[in-house]
């Protein structure tokens, strides 16, 4: 089956027009997942305790874990997915959704078992204490324990249902989740409600997310015969080209979330040792840093269809304008940002909690984050280009350069130098390194292309 439409949007669509086609809606699905996580921290943060506030911040590694998973399947598979359709090769696209849809629900299950036998441990190892450990517990009982396969499976269909052009279904499947999320989160969280507190937060987190599940079953039924999302049984297969042409792409996307979950284990280790308050302050200032993060990473995965397509058709010249026409858009929508972050950090953080102490916490982390922004957006591009062609291994560098190279050192050093506030400057001193480094592989790449094509 050939879907003429999403090939003439590959092919011949004006690359501005197909950029936004493919983009927008992948950054307001982005924005929209941010609001309903900042909708959590928002709730709780309005019962003004910072136990329970500090609970959804402990649990964030264990649900960013969750990307690993993602990554692995959805970002490997709809990779495979888009260079199948640029090679109109439609068995491996078939199979390739397949293999990541059962994997992806194979793992989240497995997730769900392994923390439910070793929630213990991993409370000590989140840096949870006796004053924080229950309502962390509570929190991730709803979140993991019950709903680790429908947070997995929302997110990898989306990234099925994106690689063939129809990044709109993509959006709205997973916007639906997030808008029931923040409908029930005061309904279960706050006094007037059922009064749940942390554990109400985590419970409109896993219904919202077998919401989003249900749209996709209903759209790929819908669809049948007009889609190249397949996840028929019998469509599996461990066949060698797509397994590995899956993980070429996945491993190293599941290693840098790996690393990303470290990374924030490690700086809430270090928060957790200032107080309560400065792990609820930290943990409002990354809520707030992940808008302008989540843009950058809705660009890159909503372009990475149109640069896998083309690369693997061998049109250098349109994946290039592709890329120079985000790079461009994303930079003066990030320096905006950051000015805007930087002399507002006040407010924005007394959005959350009306804590004096915290909103001065959060007033200097904030502005210590923000303005690493910038060079983050070229650094997210430069991977999304990297994992659209199957270059693993490049991806796979710039992830261990970024948290074991540079961030995680940075925060011990720093951390030492300026007691606290020094944490808020690690990812600036990553992310200044690593953008240089993305143009400058990708002046390679490209002209190593373009080469190839001659």
């Amino acid at each position: 089956m050939e879907d003429k439409k999403k090939i003439q949007l590959f092919e011949q669509t004006p690359v501005p027009k197909a950029v936004m086609t493919l983009a927008v809606p992948t950054i307001l699905s982005s924005l929209v997942m941010v609001i309903y996580n900042l909708a959590d921290t928002y709730f709780v943060g309005m019962l003004n305790n910072s136990i329970q506030n500090s609970a959804v911040t402990l649990s964030a590694p264990v649900l960013l874990a969750f990307n690993a998973v993602n990554n692995l399947f959805g970002i490997g598979a709809s990779s495979m997915m888009s260079r199948g359709l640029g090679k109109k090769n439609y068995d491996t696209v078939y199979r390739s959704s397949a293999f990541g849809f059962y994997s992806a629900l194979t793992c989240g299950i497995l997730f769900s078992v392994l923390f439910t036998f070793f929630h213990t441990p991993m409370l000590n190892i989140l840096g949870a204490d006796s004053t924080t450990a229950e309502a962390t517990a509570q929190y991730l009982k709803w979140t993991v324990s019950f709903g680790a396969a429908p947070s997995i499976l929302n997110v990898v269909m989306a990234y099925l249902v994106r690689a063939e052009g129809s990044a709109f279904h993509a959006s709205i499947g997973t916007m639906s989740g997030c808008f029931l999320n923040i409908i029930l989160d005061p309904i279960f969280i706050l006094p007037w409600g059922l009064n749940m507190g942390a554990e109400g937060a985590g419970l409109a987190t896993f219904l919202s997310n077998c919401a989003a599940c249900l749209y996709f079953f209903v759209l790929l039924f819908v669809k049948r015969g007009h889609t190249y999302v397949c996840i028929h049984p019998k469509m599996f297969c461990l066949r060698k080209s797509i397994v590995f042409g899956i993980f070429s792409v996945g491993i190293p996307a599941a290693i840098q979330n790996l690393l990303n979950v470290t990374g924030m284990t490690v700086l809430n280790n270090f928060t957790s040792g200032y107080g309560a308050d400065a792990v609820a302050a930290m943990g409002i200032t990354q809520k707030i840093n992940t808008v302008p993060v989540n843009v950058a990473l809705g660009l890159g995965q909503g372009i990475m269809p149109l640069i896998s397509y083309n690369y693997a058709s061998g049109n250098t010249k349109r994946m290039k304008q592709t890329l120079t026409f985000s790079v461009k858009t994303a930079l003066l929508a990030m320096l905006a940002v950051t000015v805007i972050y930087y002399i507002c950090a006040a407010p924005l953080t007394a959005i959350f909690m009306k804590n004096t102490v915290i909103v001065d916490y959060g007033t200097r982390f904030l502005r210590g984050m923000c303005l690493g922004i910038p060079f983050l957006c070229m650094d997210f591009l430069a991977v999304g280009v990297f994992q659209a062609c199957g270059l693993g291994r490049n991806a796979l560098a710039f992830a261990i350069l970024r948290k074991i190279i540079l961030e995680i050192p940075a925060l011990y050093i720093l951390n030492y130098l300026f007691p606290l506030y020094g944490l808020a400057y690690a990812q600036l001193t990553a992310e200044i390194i690593l953008a240089a480094a993305a143009v400058t592989v990708l002046i390679r790449l490209f002209k190593k292309l373009e080469h190839r094509t001659q």
